[in-house]
C-alpha cells in the first residue's frame, strides 16, 4: 500500500476507513460510522482546490443526517470516488489526486482549520463544524497542522467539541494592534485572557501571538515557521532577525521578499497541543497590518496570509508562477485588499 504517495491509514488525508460501494465513479454511503441520533446543527462544508485559491462549492447548509461524520457529509452532498477498495478519497466532484507535473497531489481536510489526526470517517462532526477539504501539492509537506482560512474557527467551537481557553500575547499590551485583535474575538463573543509572549506555556490554551517576528519567535511553536512549511506547514520564512519575510511557492521556492512594513497572519500546531496563530510583521507597521487583517473577509480559504508593505494581500503558499491557480489567486487577492481597504 503507498504511504507518502497516497497517504497514511492514521494521517491527515483523506483515507476514508469504512466500507464504500462503487457505483458508476462515485460513492454510495455504507459503514461511515453513521448513527440515528441527532444531526449536529450549523455544519458548513467547502470544497477547495490549491491551497484554498479555487473555490470548487461551498455548502453553508449541507445535508446532514443522525451522528455524522466528516466522510459522511461529504458523501451525502458530493460526488466522492474512492481507490485501494475504498479506503481513499481519489476524487471528489470530478477533481481528482495524482501527479501533477510529477509533483504529489492528493486531498486533505480540516475541521475548524485544524488537520485532523484521522481518518474522515472516524472523525465525528460536532455542531458548528466547519469542514474543508482541499486539493493540493504536498510536495513540500504532508502536514500543514492549522490553517487561518475557517476563522472564525477554532475560536468559536474549538475541535472534536472541545473549545479551548484563548489567550493573546502580545509584545506590547497597549499597541495598537494588540487592542484591534483583542476587539475582534470579542466581537465574536470570544474572551480572551491578555499575557505577555512567553515560552510556550500553556499547551490547552489557543494562543494569539500579536508583535514583530523578533518578539513573536519566542514562541517554541511560532519559532518552527522559520524553518518553513517542512517544520511548521506556513509557507513563508521570517528570517532569523525578522527584518524579512521570504513568501514561498507550493514547490518551496521563495517568489518573493518582503522587508520593512511586511506582516504575516498564520496558524500552526505542535502534537495534540492547541493551535498557535501569529499576527506579527518585519516591524510594527507591518504588525498592523496584520492585526487590521485579523478578519473573516481577508483570511477566508487561506491557508495563512502574507502582507505586502503596501497592504497587498498575498495567500500562501504563493501559486507557482504560470499556473491556474496564479491567476485565480491574482483575483481573489485584488478582491481581498479591495475590501480591506474599504473601496
Amino acid at each position: 500500500m503507498p504511504d507518502r504517495a497516497q497517504g497514511r491509514w492514521h494521517g491527515p488525508r483523506a483515507w476514508v476507513l469504512c466500507a464504500a460501494v462503487v457505483v458508476l465513479g462515485t460513492v454510495a454511503i455504507a459503514g461511515c460510522g453513521l448513527g440515528a441520533g441527532t444531526a449536529p446543527k450549523s455544519v458548513s462544508l467547502l470544497v477547495t482546490h490549491d491551497f484554498g485559491s479555487q473555490v470548487v462549492h461551498t455548502w453553508s447548509a449541507p445535508e446532514v443526517k443522525g451522528e455524522e461524520t466528516v466522510m459522511g457529509l461529504l458523501m451525502r452532498n458530493a460526488h466522492v470516488a474512492t481507490k485501494y477498495g475504498g479506503g481513499f478519497v481519489q476524487s471528489i466532484d470530478g477533481s481528482s489526486g495524482g501527479s501533477v507535473a510529477g509533483e504529489p497531489e492528493d486531498w486533505f481536510y480540516y475541521v475548524n482549520g485544524v488537520q485532523a489526526p484521522k481518518g474522515a470517517a472516524e472523525t465525528k462532526l460536532d455542531p458548528g463544524d466547519h469542514v474543508w477539504w482541499d486539493l493540493h501539492d504536498w510536495s513540500q509537506t504532508d502536514s500543514i497542522p492549522a490553517v487561518v482560512g475557517s476563522y472564525p474557527e477554532p475560536f468559536l467551537n474549538g475541535v472534536g467539541g472541545k473549545r479551548w481557553p484563548v489567550r493573546v500575547e502580545c509584545s506590547d499590551s497597549a499597541s495598537e494592534p494588540c487592542a484591534t485583535v483583542d476587539e475582534r474575538l470579542r466581537a465574536l463573543g470570544v474572551l480572551a485572557a491578555q499575557a505577555a509572549i512567553g515560552p510556550g506555556e500553556e499547551p490547552e490554551a489557543l494562543h494569539v501571538l500579536v508583535g514583530p517576528w523578533s518578539a513573536v519567535a519566542a514562541d517554541p511553536a511560532a519559532h518552527e515557521i522559520e524553518s518553513g512549511p517542512r517544520a511548521s506547514g506556513v509557507y513563508a520564512r521570517p528570517s532569523a532577525n525578522g527584518r524579512t519575510l521570504a513568501v514561498l511557492d507550493e514547490r518551496g521556492s521563495v517568489v518573493r521578499t518582503l522587508g520593512a512594513g511586511a506582516g504575516l497572519v498564520a496558524a500552526t500546531r505542535r502534537g495534540e497541543e492547541a493551535p498557535v496563530w501569529v499576527v506579527t510583521g518585519t516591524s510594527e507597521s507591518g504588525v498592523e497590518l496584520a492585526a487590521k487583517s485579523f478578519d473573516q473577509s481577508a483570511l477566508a480559504h487561506r491557508f495563512a496570509l502574507a502582507l505586502a508593505p503596501h497592504g497587498e494581500h498575498l495567500p500562501l503558499p504563493a501559486p507557482v508562477p504560470g499556473s491556474a491557480a496564479a491567476a485565480s489567486g491574482a483575483s481573489a487577492t485584488a478582491t481581498a485588499a479591495s475590501a480591506a481597504s474599504g473601496e
